[in-house]
């Protein structure tokens, strides 16, 4: 008797996700709130398949996410934190000019040029005051 319950125990373990997996796609597959007709079965279309997302170069990473420090805390430091990033891996160095003036028009728009430039160092041969210059 209870190698009985055992096993039959075991096969719902087995089967019941699987059947509710199943259950719960077929489900979602008729959906007859997404347009006018009465019914719409979604299907898989090669016309739309989706282009893989390009890989992001290291430094535009790091432009992207230093610009979303500088509004959500102030120019200093995102400056500061560049400096780290460019100590840490010596290979982002040729492109700290470039985003220390991407960081200073930022803190143009920002702050305005009197402010922004308060927030100036000397950070990759002060690449951002002339980024605050060429802004304002």
């Amino acid at each position: 008797m209870m190698h009985t319950a055992r096993r039959i125990g075991r096969t719902l373990a087995l089967v019941l996700p699987v059947v509710l997996v199943l259950s719960g796609t077929l489900a979602v597959t008729r959906v007859s709130w997404a347009g006018s007709s009465d019914s719409q079965i979604l299907t898989a279309s090669s016309e739309n398949v989706s282009v893989p997302a390009k890989s992001r170069a290291p430094q535009d990473v790091l432009r992207d996410h230093l610009l979303a420090e500088l509004q959500e805390k102030d120019p200093g430091t995102a400056l500061t934190h560049l400096q780290r990033e460019v100590e840490a891996r010596p290979s982002l160095a040729r492109h700290c000019m470039s985003i220390a003036r991407a960081l200073g028009r930022a803190a143009v728009q920002a702050y305005g040029p009197t402010r922004a430039q308060s927030f100036s160092r000397p950070v990759c041969d002060t690449s951002f005051a002339l980024g605050v210059a060429q802004e304002s």
